[in-house]
C-alpha cells in the first residue's frame, strides 16, 4: 500500500523569506521541499531527512514552493493552527492537498538537476551524463524523499568544508544521512569506516539504494532515534537542524574520539554564534564557518 503525503503549496517574495519559511515548516515536521523560481521556472527539488540549488544555492528572487509531510504524521488541528500563524506573519496564503507516494517520486526524478561543487564533487542522477569538465569525485543519487542532493545550501556547504578535510583512513559518523550523499563522499575521500544513521525509514531505504549504486563498501546504515553510539569516530557530520543538534550535542561529542573533527549544518546564519558557544561548552574549538545563502556549516576540532 502506497503512502500518502500532505502537500502545502505557497508563494514567497524573496530568498530570505523562503529560507525562514523552510526552517519554520521543518520545525513542524515537513520533510521535503520543492522550490520553483518564479522568474526562471528553475525547479530545485530537495528532500530532507531530519530537516532540510544550483551551484550558488536556491534562487534569490520570488518563487513557489511545495512542502511535504507524511499524512500519518499530520496532526490536522494543531499543525493547521501553526500554519495559519506562520503564513499570517508573512502575509502569505497556502493551499493543502494530498498526493500519493508514486507521484512524489515522479516529482523528484523529473526535477533533479546535476549539482557540482567546483571541480571537487558532482552529484547527479543515474540518467545524467558524466560531468564536463570532469570533477574529482562523482556521486549518483536517487533523491526521492530524502534530504541531500547538494542543491540546498546546507549540504553544498558541508561538501565545501569536506574538500579541505582529511578523511584518509578515518572513521566517520554521518548523523542524519538522508540520501547518504555525505557518507558516500566520505568513503570516496578515503574513510575506512562510515556509519550513516537516520530516524526515517524512507531515508534508510534510500541511503542503502544510493550506497549500492555508488559501489560503496565501507558504509553501514542504521536507523536511530538519537546520536548515541557505543562506537567512536574521528569525523562526525551532523547536517540536521538546530533543535536536533541541541538535543544531541552531548551524544555527538561522546561519539567523537580525541583530536577529532565535527561539522554542524542545517543551521541558519543567525544560529552560528549560539552553535559555537554550545560546541565550546562541550569541548570543541571553532575552526571555520562556511556560509551560503543565509545558511551556514561550521567546522570544529578538539
Amino acid at each position: 500500500m502506497s503512502k500518502e503525503y500532505i502537500q502545502i503549496a505557497f508563494s514567497f517574495n524573496d530568498q530570505d523569506q523562503f529560507d525562514i519559511l523552510v526552517a519554520q515548516l521543518a520545525d513542524l515536521g515537513f520533510d521535503g521541499f520543492n522550490e520553483e523560481e518564479a522568474a526562471t521556472g528553475i525547479n530545485n527539488g530537495v528532500g530532507m531527512s531530519s530537516i532540510l540549488g544550483a551551484e550558488a544555492g536556491l534562487g534569490a528572487g520570488a518563487g513557489h514552493c511545495k512542502a511535504f509531510m507524511l499524512a500519518s504524521e499530520y496532526e490536522s488541528t494543531e499543525i493547521e493552527n501553526k500554519l495559519e500563524i506562520i503564513f499570517n506573519k508573512h502575509t502569505l496564503t497556502y493551499s493543502k492537498s494530498i498526493i500519493k507516494e508514486q507521484n512524489w517520486n515522479a516529482i523528484w526524478e523529473s526535477n533533479f538537476d546535476p549539482v557540482r561543487v567546483g571541480d571537487f564533487v558532482g552529484i547527479k542522477a543515474h540518467f545524467h551524463p558524466s560531468f564536463e569538465p570532469a570533477v574529482q569525485y562523482e556521486i549518483k543519487i536517487t533523491p526521492k524523499m530524502s534530504f541531500g542532493t547538494g542543491h540546498h545550501a546546507t549540504t553544498f556547504s558541508v561538501m565545501q568544508l569536506m574538500e579541505h578535510m582529511n578523511f584518509e583512513g578515518k572513521r566517520v559518523y554521518d548523523f542524519g544521512t538522508g540520501t547518504g550523499v555525505l557518507a558516500i563522499l566520505a568513503e570516496k575521500l578515503g574513510a575506512t569506516k562510515v556509519l550513516a544513521v537516520d530516524n526515517d525509514d524512507w531515508c534508510i531505504e534510500n541511503a542503502n539504494e544510493n550506497i549500492k549504486n555508488n559501489d560503496s563498501s565501507v558504509i553501514m546504515v542504521q536507523k536511530v532515534e538519537s546520536a548515541f553510539q557505543n562506537d567512536q569516530f574521528e569525523v562526525v557530520l551532523a547536517n540536521v537542524n538546530r533543535h536536533i543538534i541541541e538535543a544531541n550535542m552531548v551524544e555527538l561529542t561522546q561519539v567523537a574520539l580525541p583530536a577529532s573533527h565535527l561539522v554542524l549544518s542545517g543551521l541558519l546564519i543567525e544560529d552560528q554564534e549560539d552553535m559555537i558557544k554550545l560546541a565550546a561548552n562541550n569541548g570543541w574549538i571553532f575552526i571555520k564557518a562556511q556560509p551560503l545563502n543565509g545558511w551556514v556549516s561550521i567546522l570544529f576540532n578538539r
